[in-house]
């Protein structure tokens, strides 16, 4: 995230986000979070006040990420006491912690009086916090943002001991204060898992169902057909209410919650787009055409290596977001032995490459090596990439060069090795970069009655098709 470090940008980490990411680095933060709500739950299952407000008292308001609603400058305080006093007495007093209905911290947001997206978001910064800073000081690394030594961790939560640390690390400063920073594909305007979302979607057609059903229930009207029916508005008035109304019915339902999880977790949220992104943080919209021309800009030659390979990956990580995220330049494989040029983590749920993953074809991670070469690719090359492929880390790559003399017959070699080793490498030049780009900004402009059809809400470009002609050109 691209974040003001003076003022707080209206957006959150929604916890459930984190769960549709498949790498070590979301399933270690997912264990931090489990382990946190679960300490949380035994104190309250055991009445164990002390230890609940012991979890609870030391959490901040973070203002090292500058997210949320803060007036004027963004400020890092305390809960508060008044607050976490209040959150205890209700998740005290709450049957939902003590039935079973509450199994993630997220949960309390549609049951628990007084949490709500803030405060979710908060509490998962400070339990996830060590991963955050390890997550910034490999993006600093990567972009060159410098570090400043012996700066206050804050606290954060240790799986292991079920229990706050803290200590001095290195983080990048600004105005004097630090700052994190956040992986975009897991930050929201709000959270997935709402109270409403929950009584509109599940609670109240079952409720609906139940009435109709009944013998004489108050609710049920007649239509000129002689059809009976029960109106939503109906319900809303007899059921809806706060939390504690819905908690109180989902109790002796709990099937329906169990179920709209489940659903949620089939048809997670989907990730802010490019321009939701630059209106939250009121920075410039990304100008695929100014990336490409960065690329392009670049004199072929060994000389200009580096600075083509961070030109191509600006441009692929905005192309490719939020199919592929978190990259990483020059990542090390086999203990140092060998280099990747650019790994993306792949998180795609639509387009080209979710796509590969349903077809059963091993990409968790996708290769990039970029050859800024005033000569033609040859079998090196080629080489140098599939030895980077494997069945563990993926057998997916590409290969982004300058220009080909015959397209064609590379395009063949590749063709061979996806035949006898079947590792798909699909080679980029200049003009594949070039239809690329077209595609994203046609993708950008859909009219409304088709944006607003497709299930996700003005979806990125992300079908590829010269992906997909490429892909066909290695398997036909």
């Amino acid at each position: 995230m691209d974040i003001d470090v003076e003022n707080d940008t209206p957006v959150y980490i929604d916890p459930s986000a984190i769960k549709n990411l498949p790498d070590e680095w979301a399933q270690q933060c997912l264990e931090m979070l489990g382990t946190f709500f679960d300490a949380v739950l035994d104190a309250v299952k055991g009445n164990d006040e002390p230890r609940l407000r012991d979890l609870l008292i030391r959490l901040q308001e973070p203002n090292e990420t500058h997210f949320g609603l803060s007036k004027g400058r963004s400020r890092g305080r305390g809960l508060g006491r008044e607050l976490v006093q209040k959150i205890c007495d209700n998740l005290t007093m709450s049957r939902a912690a003590e039935t079973g209905i509450l199994e993630d911290l997220e949960d309390t947001a549609l049951f628990i009086a007084g949490i709500d997206k803030d405060i979710i978001s908060d509490v998962t910064t400070n339990v996830i916090r060590g991963m955050l800073i390890a997550y910034t000081q490999s993006v600093c690394a990567m972009y060159s943002i410098p570090l400043e030594d012996n700066v206050y961790s804050g606290l954060a939560w240790d799986p292991v001991r079920r229990d706050w640390v803290e200590g001095f690390t290195r983080l990048p400063v600004a105005k004097e204060k630090p700052f994190l920073l956040v992986p975009k594909i897991i930050v929201r305007y709000d959270l997935q898992l709402t109270k409403d979302a929950f009584f509109r979607r599940s609670l109240a057609p079952a409720l609906q169902r139940e009435e109709q059903d009944k013998p004489a229930s108050k609710l049920v009207k007649t239509a000129k057909n002689g059809q009976k029916y029960v109106n939503k508005g109906d319900i809303e008035k007899e059921y809806g209410g706060d939390k504690g109304k819905v908690a109180g019915l989902t109790f002796d339902r709990p099937d329906i919650f169990r179920a709209f999880k489940e659903e949620a977790r089939k048809n997670p949220s989907s990730p802010l787009s490019h321009d939701q992104l630059s209106d939250a943080t009121g920075t410039p919209r990304v100008d695929f055409d100014k990336l490409l021309t960065d690329v392009l800009a670049v004199s072929p030659g060994s000389a200009d290596a580096f600075t083509y390979q961070t030109k191509v990956e600006a441009l692929l990580s905005a192309l490719f977001y939020p199919s592929l995220t978190q990259p990483v330049i020059e990542h090390e494989l086999n203990e140092g032995r060998k280099r990747v040029d650019i790994v993306y983590t792949n998180v795609a749920r639509v387009g080209f490459f979710d796509w590969l993953t349903r077809q059963r074809i091993l990409c968790p991670y996708i290769f990039v090596e970029c050859k800024n070469y005033a000569s033609d690719l040859a079998n090196p090359e080629l080489d140098q990439l599939y030895g980077r492929l494997s069945p563990i880390r993926g057998k997916v790559g590409l290969l982004v060069c300058r220009s080909l003399e015959n397209k064609d017959r590379f395009i063949q070699r590749c063709r061979d090795v996806a035949h006898t080793q079947r590792s798909f490498i699909l080679v980029l030049d200049d003009d594949d970069l070039y239809s690329l780009v077209d595609e994203a900004k046609k993708a950008r402009t859909l009219p409304e009655e088709i944006a607003d059809s497709v299930k996700f809400e003005r979806p990125e470009p992300q079908e590829f098709r010269l992906l997909h002609e490429r892909f066909r050109a290695l398997v036909s």
